[in-house]
């Protein structure tokens, strides 16, 4: 069994297996069960096979349908919390031999909600996520029962840096395997460096300064809205009134937290 939560797979881009996380019971989360990533347009038929070798079997992507299928006209995309990279990304071609799942978080069509969150410049960091989880439980609850529910196999899950949305469902998952709260926000941390290849690979601005500088404006850091968010945050009340079921709660903490699944 690999125990590294390190990615090295061929054209994956700020990928890290969620396994081996520290909780607050003591144990820790499986490693194979779920992965975190970025768009995937880069993955080489090479990097495929090594996922498919390392237990790899769904792929649920959460970038909106014009993402995932670019029009000639101008996306509502630009508003929404992805926008400064989705304008780059591209249709990535999942190979037979895996089930790919489209769950777009975003709401897209909510452009006042979007309006607001890059008027406050929250657009890019964690300051977004508490007003995202106060208006888009919904939201948030369709895309943890699609995890919930696919079949056996580790799960990767992307976006399109896997770090904003990527970021705000890796959260959800951690918090419900009562990860701790300074381990979920260390490795929300992780993407930070681990973007900045892909951004170089597509020719495009590191929009790590940026986002520090909001940050910075604001008096805190990347970190610190990690534990502000979490802070107060009953996540299995928060998911089972956003209309996530019993069951699927306890089959995410199954995959999370059991030495086996199957």
């Amino acid at each position: 069994m690999n125990t590294s939560r390190v990615v090295t797979w061929k054209g994956f881009y700020n990928t890290r297996d969620l396994g081996g996380l520290p909780t607050r019971s003591g144990c820790a989360t499986r490693y194979g069960a779920f992965f975190r990533a970025a768009d995937l347009r880069f993955v080489t038929d090479e990097g495929w096979s090594q996922a498919r070798q390392s237990g790899l079997r769904t792929i649920v992507d959460l970038r909106n349908a014009d993402e995932i299928r670019p029009a000639t006209t101008k996306s509502p995309t630009a508003l929404a919390g992805s926008g400064q990279f989705a304008a780059a990304t591209a249709r990535a071609t999942t190979p037979n031999g895996f089930d790919r799942i489209e769950v777009p978080l975003d709401d897209i069509e909510d452009t006042e909600f979007w309006q607001h969150i890059n008027k406050e410049r929250l657009n890019g960091s964690p300051l977004y996520y508490r007003p995202f989880l106060e208006r888009k439980a919904s939201r948030c609850a369709a895309v943890i029962t699609a995890l919930a529910q696919c079949g056996p196999g580790g799960v990767l899950f992307h976006c399109g840096a896997g770090r904003d949305r990527t970021g705000l469902v890796t959260l959800l998952l951690l918090a419900l395997a009562d990860v701790r709260p300074e381990a979920i926000a260390a490795d929300y941390d992780l993407s930070t460096e681990a973007l900045k290849p892909l951004f170089a690979l597509m020719g495009a601005e590191d929009q790590g300064p940026i986002i520090q500088s909001a940050l910075a404006d604001r008096g805190t850091t990347t970190q610190a809205a990690i534990l502000s968010t979490l802070e107060g945050l009953d996540v299995e009340r928060y998911l089972l009134a956003g209309g996530v079921s019993n069951t699927d709660l306890d089959g995410i903490r199954k995959r999370l937290l059991e030495s086996r699944y199957d």
